[in-house]
Order: C-alpha cells, then sequence, then structure tokens
C-alpha cells in the first residue's frame, strides 16, 4: 500500500472520531425509532411554543426579593395570552372542547392545537362554527386586548365575530352584548358605537315614558292645598293632537309592552284613533299613579333610577393589568358609570328589563274597548280590568271620538259639467246691468264669445236655481261610531261592557273587608297607629289595599276616593260624606 493511501485511511478513522465526539449528536440510541411516522404520530409532536406557554409558572417570585404570590386564573390566561398572541398552527381538530370559563389551562395538547388552528382562520374572516367553548375562548382574548391594535379594534372585532357567530349558537348573544357595552365604557369609547344596542333602545323608551308623565301630568298642587281636580270635559292631551310627539310616545310604549298596539288589526284601518287614545290613557295612568300610589308610573312598572355596584365583564375571563383610573362614562342620560379607586357602579333604572305585562294589560284594553267603537265587527275578548283603567279608557274614547266627529273636514263636490251654464248666466247678468252708452262703446269680449257658443242658454232665474254642489251620501261605516246629539253625528253608542256595569243598584257600594272598614276609618280621624294596623291586618301593601278600596267603592261615587299625596294616603274631600254615610250603615 502506498503512503498515500496509508495517509487517506488514517484521515477518514480521525474524521469519524471527531464525527462521533460531535455535540450536534446525543449518545442515545434510537434503535426503536421508525424512520417514517403516521399522521396520528406527527400530531402527537407538540411545537416549542406550546411548552413555553405551559412553563408560565402560575407561582410568580418577587423580582424585588420579597414575598412570592400566586396567579389567579385570569391574569395566567392573560399572560399565556400575550405570549400566543401572534401564533398561528396548523393541526384541525375534529373534538368536542366544553369547558366554563374556558382557559388554555383548560385544554389538552391537541384541543390547544386545534383551537390557534381555528383562530388562525377566524383572524382571515373565515369564521366557521366550532365548540362553542373556543367561541367565549376567542372572545376572553379580545377583551383582555389580545390580538387587537387599539380600544376601538377591539370593539369592531367583538362586534364583527359575534354578528357572524351568533348564526350558529344564538346563546351568544347574552353574553356578548352585555361584554361589548363593557368594553365601550371600560375603554372610554363614543357612546354613540352603541346607540343601535337592546339596552340603550330600552333605555330611550323608558326616558319617553317620563318625559310624557313629567310633561303632560300637571304638576302636584302644594300641601296647603286641595288638589284641582280635572274636569271630564278637558281633554288630556292637546287637541289637535301633537302627531310627532304622539308617535313618538306610541313608539315607546310597544317597545315597553307585552301587547304591541302595531301588531293590532285596529291599528291598520284606525292608526290615528288608536294612537290618542293609547297615548292619552297613558298620560292618565300616570296622573292616576301619581296620585294614588307611592311611586310614579315607569318606577312602579320597571323599578327606581339608583347607583349599584357594577362589576366589568361579569362571566368572561378579564384581567387588566393596571388599576383603571377614576372617570365617568354617561351611555345615556339614565345610565351612568363611574369608576373610582378601580371600583365601578352603575347608575340607572333598576328593576325588570323586561317588557311589562301591565303595561300590556292597558293597551290591550284600549284596543279591545275602542273597537266596540269604530271596529265591533271584529272584537278582542275581553279581559277583567280594574273598573278606574277601563272608565279612563272610555272617558277617552268619548273624548276623542267627540272632538274628531266635530272637525271632520267638510266635503264639496262641484258638478263640472254646470261650469257652461254658469258662464252663460255671468253673461245674460252682466248684459242686463249695462247702460245703452256702455253696450254701444262695449267691445266683443271672451264671455260673448262664450256666449254665442252656447246653444239655447237658459235664462238667469232658472240657471241659478240649479244645485251648484251638491251633498255627498256618507257611508255609515265611515261615520265616527259614538252618538251624540249635540254634535249632529248618527252612529252606534259606545256600549257600555260588563268591566264597568256593575250588578250593585246605584248609590251602593262592594262590602268591604273589616281590614278595608277600619282603614277608611283610620283615615277619617287621622289616626297613623290604626291606618298602619289596618295595613298589617290586611296582609296586603298598603298600595294593593288602597286599590281594593278604590275598587270596592266605586258603585258608591263613580270615583275612585283615596289619593296619595304629600303626607300621605287621604280621602278625596268631595267624598268624604259618602264614605262616612256607607260606614255608618255597614
Amino acid at each position: 500500500m502506498a503512503d498515500q493511501d496509508i495517509k487517506m485511511l488514517i484521515e477518514r478513522i480521525m474524521a469519524e472520531a471527531r464525527t462521533h465526539q460531535s455535540a450536534r449528536f446525543s449518545n442515545e440510541i434510537y434503535a426503536d425509532e421508525p424512520i417514517l411516522k403516521t399522521g396520528r404520530q406527527m400530531q402527537n409532536f407538540l411545537p416549542d411554543q406550546y411548552r413555553k406557554m405551559r412553563e408560565i409558572s402560575r407561582w410568580q417570585e418577587d423580582p424585588k426579593g420579597g414575598a412570592g404570590r400566586w396567579l389567579s386564573e385570569a391574569e395566567l390566561f392573560y399572560r399565556q395570552g400575550l405570549l400566543m398572541s401572534d401564533f398561528e398552527d396548523d393541526c384541525p381538530y375534529n373534538g368536542t372542547f366544553k369547558s366554563y370559563f374556558p382557559t388554555y389551562n383548560a385544554m389538552s395538547d391537541r384541543q390547544l392545537r386545534g383551537y390557534f388552528t381555528w383562530r388562525a382562520q377566524v383572524r382571515r374572516g373565515n369564521i366557521e362554527e366550532t365548540s362553542t367553548s373556543f367561541a367565549f375562548l376567542y372572545l376572553y382574548e379580545l377583551i383582555c386586548g389580545i390580538g387587537v391594535d387599539d380600544p376601538l379594534d377591539g370593539f369592531n372585532k367583538i362586534k364583527a365575530f359575534w354578528d357572524v357567530y351568533r348564526a350558529f349558537e344564538p346563546g351568544i348573544d347574552r353574553f356578548a352584548r352585555v361584554w361589548l357595552q363593557d368594553y365601550a365604557v371600560f375603554h372610554g369609547l363614543d357612546p354613540k358605537l352603541l346607540r343601535d344596542s337592546k339596552t340603550v333602545m330600552f333605555d330611550n323608551a323608558l326616558i319617553e315614558l317620563r318625559r310624557a308623565a313629567r310633561d303632560l301630568v300637571p304638576a302636584p298642587a302644594p300641601s296647603d292645598q286641595a288638589p284641582k281636580r280635572r274636569k271630564a270635559s278637558e281633554p288630556t292631551l292637546p287637541l289637535p293632537p301633537d302627531e310627532a310627539r304622539e308617535e313618538r310616545l306610541m313608539a315607546a310604549i310597544n317597545a315597553l309592552s307585552t301587547y304591541n298596539l302595531s301588531n293590532s288589526r285596529l291599528d291598520r284601518s284606525h292608526h290615528r284613533d288608536l294612537r290618542h287614545v293609547a297615548c292619552a290613557a297613558y298620560v292618565r295612568m300616570a296622573r292616576y299613579y301619581d296620585t294614588h300610589r307611592k311611586t310614579g308610573i315607569v318606577a312602579s312598572l320597571f323599578g327606581e333610577e339608583t347607583a349599584m355596584p357594577y362589576t366589568m365583564f361579569a362571566s368572561a375571563v378579564f384581567f387588566a393589568p393596571e388599576r383603571h383610573e377614576d372617570c365617568e362614562y354617561r351611555l345615556d342620560p339614565i345610565h351612568v358609570y363611574r369608576c373610582q379607586n378601580g371600583f365601578w357602579e352603575c347608575m340607572r333604572i333598576h328593576g325588570s328589563r323586561q317588557k311589562s305585562s301591565k303595561l300590556g294589560e292597558m293597551m290591550r284594553a284600549c284596543d279591545q274597548r275602542l273597537r266596540l267603537a269604530l271596529d265591533p265587527a271584529h272584537p278582542l275578548k275581553e279581559e277583567k280590568v280594574p273598573r278606574y283603567l277601563a272608565k279612563i279608557i272610555d272617558d277617552e274614547i268619548v273624548a276623542w271620538l267627540s272632538w274628531d266627529a266635530a272637525h271632520q273636514p267638510v266635503k264639496i263636490d262641484i258638478d263640472l259639467s254646470q261650469l257652461g251654464h254658469i258662464r252663460s248666466a255671468a253673461a245674460q247678468t252682466r248684459e242686463a246691468l249695462l247702460i245703452d252708452e256702455e253696450r254701444e262703446d262695449d267691445v266683443p269680449t271672451e264671455v260673448d264669445t262664450a256666449e254665442s257658443e252656447q246653444p239655447e242658454a237658459k235664462p238667469a232665474a232658472d240657471v241659478m236655481a240649479e244645485p251648484i254642489a251638491a251633498p255627498t251620501e256618507r257611508n255609515e261605516a265611515d261615520e265616527p261610531t259614538i252618538s251624540t246629539e249635540q254634535f249632529g253625528v248618527v252612529a252606534p253608542l259606545l256600549a257600555p261592557t260588563p268591566a264597568v256595569v256593575s250588578t250593585a243598584p246605584a248609590g251602593t257600594a262592594t262590602e268591604l273587608v273589616p281590614a278595608a272598614a277600619a282603614y277608611l276609618r283610620a283615615l277619617l280621624e287621622q289616626n297613623t297607629a290604626q291606618t298602619a294596623s289596618a295595613v298589617a291586618q290586611s296582609g296586603k301593601s298598603e298600595d294593593m289595599l288602597v286599590d281594593s278600596i278604590n275598587e270596592a267603592l266605586f258603585d258608591l261615587v263613580g270615583d275612585t276616593v283615596i289619593e296619595f299625596g304629600s303626607s300621605g294616603p287621604h280621602i278625596i274631600e268631595d267624598y268624604e260624606a259618602d264614605v262616612r254615610g256607607y260606614l255608618d250603615h255597614e
């Protein structure tokens, strides 16, 4: 063997020794590792980013050497989310993931890979149905600011995702709606972004109801003066009607009432009549609540306006790295948020945020009773309503239809076929009025020409005797269905219904329970202790007891006998003698 060959062999042996000592190779033997891997085996491979996320410990040492602390689940989620903010994967997951308050820690490795694969598609605008917990987790990321450029970008992304995904899971509405509103409040975004939200629309309807009750209901009389009683002939609402205002009020009523008048058959044929009666009845009921209840109609139906502690992003996994600065955010005039020292409170009407069945009862009664007057061929089944409500509605129906009948426009029909005779008669009259000199100097005019063209013109007396405008026939079905001779209208009478017709003889009252009679005597004697005792004996609230007494004595005086004033309930002075007489003969 030549020296050259020997040197090459030695270099090859030494190179192999250096290779085995290289740091790029481990000392482990992979005799059992297959050269080719299946798809399932590849799925079990976890990229390093996931390992880094898993390594974030819940226990955090104090960098200043103090005592460490445990991270909350929300803060751990926030830190892991920041690490994974821009990460994407390509490993779809076809299984199901269910978790209350889902976080990354609640997922297996396969579910994690499936989530970040699905999220990558969502960010490209391809939103597909998946496990609902994935959808909630994505919303948690957005409200924590993970994957958003700025607050407005976050708001738009939450809204865009919600608008699409609600088609797959309608149940997401009740959470996303609140979180979107909280996001705008927390970041101080323009309230106009939420003007179409159900919360703001509900508040706007409440504002309209309160405005009508405040502006259209007279202020209560001073405590040293007797309350001024409304005359039956006085209109509740201005006449002619303020149509724009009535439309706003009716829209608010429909938004908050379980009975929607816009769906009524009567609204399609008599919208103007139904609108006015419904609005007037509501305002009258607002007056009733002011004088007979401790709270106004809006507070009674929907709750009081007050400030209460508020939790931002309740029912979500949310973490803010810094305490929120003190602020005030006005969503609308009756919905205000305030933050002080990191604690939030919300000033709004706290009570029912649902449509009111009591308001629905009022509106259905308006529809049912107005149909008796305007559309008796399509009646509504009568339901029992308080007598005072039935009387209020009937009074408004009679007042409105009476006014409307008296202000119907006068119809004039002109018979154009008579114009030729009118011209001829005018020409003959003009000729008769001219003196000889005027007749000689006058030149032919268009009237003369017209006269010559008329064959066999009738004498002036005959022509003027012919009717110029003939009254049109009036269809009974088109007439207002209220009948009073003073308005010159002949139509069916507004018949009373069982709700306001009592079987008791006139001038009598339904028998009172002992507690109600004791309450009346205490009011007459102005004995506060006895009134409280009577209320306790009745087992009802004072409002309910007063309502039952007013209902029972309605047949006696034809009106309510007890009102709430600034000093509490009292018997109306005009009816004190009637009440005393009733109690003496009881």
